[in-house]
């Protein structure tokens, strides 16, 4: 039996001595406690004393018999009544404030012993003297780890107990915490019930809200949420936007599954003995709609924001965090009044996902359109290649996401003589759409390469800046076991071909001419009882050669190639056709220049020394660096 339980009967007609007698006692006890008559009302409360909240609640009791008994005692029992439901609310406001205290990461911990935990004092202060940053950090970080566990009281629900102990309980995901002792609560449910019982449901509501509400924003402020409008989220810039999304992601978890589910218990066990319809209902609510709205328009206003290449992976990051979300909100937001939180929970997830695809499209039409004209210098790897190639390994690494939202492949405009002709057929059947359109974007930026190729006035550095970039395209999808995967051999196969087709064509344009002074061809003179050959031909030929080979060591020595391995292939390459070409041609010829005049004018350079030559190439080096090693 509760302390205030009626232990009397009676019609409520107040008819007897005896009934006027017990109105008098019970207008004597509000009257005392009336906090605009008595300075020692001010300053007390009812209930930090058990005696004087039995007393209190069983002379409500009796003043409520007489609100309708009519003539003087009736007036006297209203006016009772209001002064006892003023004083009712200042209790009921006192006992909320006394514990609105942000939550606490110590109603988390499973074990009682961690080092690092933070503690929060009354006032929601923190014990620790340390950077505040770190300290919000781990707290977050702790608390997600434990809204994540799971307790042995499984996901029933636990009902209000009536004596001493905890009302917290958990599920797989949510974690319901005792947001206030339960004596508190018990109390706070006695005066709901005598508000609610008088007429005053809508100053209860308030009240509860008012409070609780406050204490759910000093958490939001305690994890890093901001009131941010979606027009300030949409001004801020991208940098401190990344941070923002990543505490976001971090803190709603929290605020879902911790915050707005303790607080909805709560409301619960408060009003669950109130006899109005739905009270806790309305009392959630009014103190969660307005935390909830603000902490969604953030991912809202992310959702509509200007679309961007390096937007997407935190977009995608926010869909995945709220797809994982998405169960706990319909959880403990299952109620009628709060459907449209769940439905805009549902929406902001459907825009991300479009903002998701829209994206990658958008990133494919950059890819293809950029418009870069001035060549990189050397032949190296291009930065749109770089970027390209870094942007959508990172997407491999989120294909278990993209592969839901990418459902169409990509279509590409066949009359457009500004984009790529490929034939997707061949890898259709085994490729779904989010492969293809990797493979696509591969495809485009080797267009554009392509393009980009044109403007360089040497045409051998043409072709080594191709098949720089196209080795740069196959070592990073085979440094990525998702992108090799998602690419597949045979795409692989044709891009290796590719850097090697262009490797070929370098050589040719390059080496053609040099590799043409070593030959027979125009040395020998018909009808000659001399030797045959020609030693001012000869010398003009070593000249040529010569020079030849000087200007291309000179002018690739500057040109780069960046993969330590390629640069030696290629290299070995040059010099399996030059050296034996050399070599040969100086056996062949060489007595013919020595006995004649000044040799060392036209035989410059041994085959050791065209050796060491050729190894020189494709540092990098500048043109004085280059006359350096010459004179060394």
């Amino acid at each position: 039996m509760e302390p205030h339980e009626q232990t009397h009967s009676g019609d409520g007609g107040g008819g007897g001595d005896c009934s006027v007698s017990g109105f008098d006692s019970a207008e004597k006890v509000i009257i005392r406690w009336d906090a605009t008559a008595s300075e020692e009302a001010r300053e007390k409360m009812i209930f930090n004393d058990p005696q004087e909240v039995k007393l209190y609640l069983n002379a409500v009791d009796e003043i409520q018999k007489f609100v309708s008994s009519g003539g003087e005692i009736e007036n006297r029992a209203n006016s009772a009544i209001q002064i006892a439901m003023a004083r009712l609310e200042d209790e009921f406001r006192n006992i909320l404030v006394s514990h609105s205290s942000p939550i606490n990461s110590d109603s988390l911990m499973l074990s009682s012993s961690s080092s690092s935990q933070l503690e929060v004092d009354e006032d929601g202060s923190s014990s620790n003297n340390g950077n505040e940053e770190d300290e919000q950090e781990e707290e977050e970080t702790d608390l997600l780890k434990r809204s994540g566990s799971s307790a042995s009281t499984g996901s029933a629900a636990v009902r209000l107990p009536t004596g001493r102990g905890s009302y917290s309980r958990s599920t797989s995901s949510i974690r319901e915490i005792e947001l206030i002792p339960i004596e508190s609560v018990v109390h706070l449910s006695w005066i709901a019930r005598q508000m609610v019982s008088a007429g005053y449901l809508r100053e209860c509501i308030q009240v509860y809200g008012s409070v609780r509400k406050s204490a759910v924003d000093s958490s939001f402020r305690r994890l890093g949420i901001e009131k941010l409008s979606i027009g300030d989220v949409q001004r801020l810039n991208w940098e401190a936007l990344e941070q923002k999304i990543r505490r976001w992601i971090r803190a709603a978890k929290i605020c879902v599954r911790v915050v707005f589910a303790s607080e909805k218990l709560l409301c619960e066990h408060v009003f669950e003995s109130v006899g109005a319809v739905n009270i806790h209902e309305a009392c959630f609510m009014e103190t969660v709609k307005g935390p909830a709205i603000q902490l969604f328009n953030f991912a809202e206003a992310i959702s509509i924001s200007r679309r961007s290449p390096e937007k997407l992976f935190k977009i995608l990051d926010l869909h995945d965090a709220l797809i994982e979300l998405l169960p706990d909100i319909e959880s403990v937001f299952d109620l009628k009044s709060s459907d449209s939180i769940r439905v805009q929970a549902a929406e902001i997830l459907s825009r991300l996902a479009e903002a998701a695809r829209g994206i990658l499209s958008e990133f494919e039409n950059a890819v293809l359109r950029e418009p870069s004209r001035v060549p990189v210098p050397g032949g190296t790897i291009h930065p749109l290649t770089r970027y390209v190639m870094n942007y959508i390994s990172l997407i491999s690494e989120y294909r278990p996401t993209l592969i839901d939202l990418i459902m169409s492949k990509p279509s590409r405009n066949s009359t457009d003589s500004n984009t790529p002709d490929f034939d997707f057929s061949e890898l259709e059947n085994n490729k779904g759409p989010l492969a293809l359109h990797l493979i696509w974007i591969i495809v485009i930026l080797q267009f554009n390469l392509e393009g980009k190729s044109k403007y360089y006035k040497n045409a051998a550095l043409s072709h080594l800046f191709i098949m720089n970039n196209a080795h740069y395209i196959v070592q990073k999808i085979k440094g990525s076991p998702e992108l090799r995967e998602m690419i597949g051999d045979l795409y692989l196969r044709k891009l290796t071909g590719k850097f090697r087709q262009a490797a070929t064509y370098y050589q040719r344009a390059a080496w053609v001419k040099v590799l043409y002074c070593l030959r027979d061809e125009g040395l020998h003179t018909k009808g000659s009882f001399s030797s045959g050959v020609s030693r001012s031909a000869l010398r003009e030929r070593f000249k040529s050669f010569n020079a030849l080979f000087e200007e291309v060591h000179r002018v690739q020595s500057q040109w780069l190639v960046p993969d330590s391995q390629l640069r030696e292939e290629l290299k070995i390459s040059i010099l399996e056709k030059l050296s034996p070409a050399y070599r040969s041609f100086l056996g062949r010829f060489r007595s013919h220049i020595e006995s004649g005049k000044h040799p060392e004018n036209y035989i410059k350079i041994s085959v050791e020394e065209l050796e060491t030559e050729v190894l020189d190439l494709f540092e990098g080096c500048s043109a004085t660096q280059h006359l350096r090693r010459r004179s060394e």
